[in-house]
């Protein structure tokens, strides 16, 4: 992914998140993949599909157990 398609990947991600803390950055020695964070926490990767030339984004955030029970 180049630095275009992060900017589009961040813009799209604040705007549909409500939050302009989110952040995508992009990921040492890889282009098919960048990460996301809110504020200097992690919370995702986003992975480029790129078959047959139609490209499209996964967003993949984990939620641990331990990151619920915070919310008690």
């Amino acid at each position: 992914m180049n630095a275009e398609e992060l900017g589009k990947l961040q813009k799209f991600l604040r705007q549909k998140m409500g939050s302009n803390a989110l952040e995508v950055r992009a990921r040492p020695r890889t282009d098919d993949s960048c990460e996301v964070y809110m504020g200097e926490e992690f919370v995702g990767v986003i992975y480029l599909d790129d078959e047959d030339g139609d490209r499209s984004f996964m967003f993949q955030m984990a939620i641990l157990d331990i990151d619920l029970e915070e919310m008690e």
